[in-house]
């Protein structure tokens, strides 16, 4: 499926290791230069760089981009956010979602969360279909069996026009 100098694992973990350093451990946040109202977390691991570049915060929208030696190979878009009237538990949830994104499960290649996590009064479900070359997903956190969060995903490979061609 990919024309890369790299495979779909290579990408997989780079993809995972990225997520998992940046949002929910609170990696180097920056303001976009070139994106008025926009902030962005950053990643970088030999010849890949990753970037998640969002606006919002009750709701928001957003996207993660990979690039491999400067040239954009894969990119994720997100969006969505806590249901209207829970705003006053945001902290709270994006606490739990941060968890979630930290949470590993046995043979799901997410690009998210697992499947579903628990806490207490706390519930993470995240469905995705496809993989790494093209995926949709949804997440919903719901605190006291009550929805009060969630997003949208899709992503996939990016594949340039063929230079020969």
């Amino acid at each position: 499926m990919t024309n890369h100098p790299f495979t779909e694992d290579q990408l997989f973990r780079f993809v995972d290791k990225a997520g998992k350093s940046t949002y929910p451990t609170l990696g180097v946040e920056t303001v976009s230069p070139g994106k008025s109202g926009f902030k962005e977390l950053t990643f970088s691991e030999g010849d890949f760089s990753y970037t998640d570049s969002y606006s919002g915060y009750y709701r928001s929208r957003g996207t993660e981009l990979v690039r491999f030696k400067n040239q954009p190979v894969w990119m994720q878009l997100y969006g969505g956010g806590m249901v209207e009237g829970k705003e006053s538990i945001a902290e709270m949830t994006f606490t739990f979602l941060k968890k979630a994104f930290l949470a590993d499960e046995d043979n799901f290649k997410s690009f998210r969360g697992p499947h579903r996590l628990r806490d207490g009064d706390w519930l993470y479900t995240y469905q995705q279909d496809g993989n790494i070359f093209e995926f949709w997903g949804y997440e919903e956190i719901s605190y006291k069996s009550e929805l009060v969060f969630f997003h949208r995903t899709i992503g996939g490979i990016i594949l340039p026009k063929n230079k020969t061609s």
